[in-house]
């Protein structure tokens, strides 16, 4: 496991664009980017707006053969500046959309209401090349960070697979609630200081 930096940025974009560029069922990711013949690029715009704010207010974790990486946001170190601000605009107009602006407003509006109230890091987003899917790679980065941040703050996550959900739930990670409301299973996971 390395910790990444600017130098890996275009590294991490690439290993979550091909992640999520053939998932095509409702998900987060389908949800916030525009449903269009510029659907490839809008989900780059994203991961590369997920990529800067994980090395302004995070970290972000590559395997030691670069081909898996995971974002985390710590909730301390978030914060909302002109920088942010910017990229936001972009990533309207780029990725998501005026139309879908709105939406995704009212999606972000509900996960902010499940974020624990205490300082917490995010499980933002992970990724794997689709060729080293399925080889236990992700799972070794994982437990590898995991026991990197030990017992420092409890980590918080949302995903919308039954396949994520259980893969967490197997690392430790304990579901504290799941709706519907968005159209697509929304599932909210912790794994405290203490486990």
């Amino acid at each position: 496991m390395k910790k990444a930096s600017f130098k890996h940025k275009e590294k991490v974009v690439a290993i979550l664009s091909a992640t999520f560029i053939t998932e095509t069922f409702p998900n987060s990711i389908n949800f916030v980017v525009k449903q269009d013949h510029k659907r490839e690029k809008r989900i780059r715009r994203l991961m590369k707006y997920q990529v800067n704010m994980a090395l302004t207010f995070g970290d972000i974790f590559l395997s030691d053969n670069e081909k898996s990486c995971v974002l985390f946001l710590d909730s301390e170190r978030k914060k909302t500046n002109l920088k942010t601000l910017l990229w936001e605009i972009e990533l309207a107009i780029w990725c998501t959309g005026f139309r879908n602006a709105f939406r995704v407003l009212k999606r972000e509006k509900i996960l902010a209401k499940y974020h624990p109230k205490h300082p917490f890091l995010h499980l933002w987003i992970m990724g794997t090349s689709p060729s080293y899917k399925n080889k236990g790679l992700g799972t070794i980065l994982l437990n590898e960070v995991l026991y990197f941040y030990g017992s420092s703050k409890p980590i918080y996550l949302e995903t919308t697979t039954k396949s994520n959900r259980d893969f967490y739930t197997k690392l430790g990670f304990k579901i504290f609630h799941e709706t519907h409301i968005l159209n697509y299973p929304l599932y909210f996971l912790l794994k405290s200081k203490n486990q």
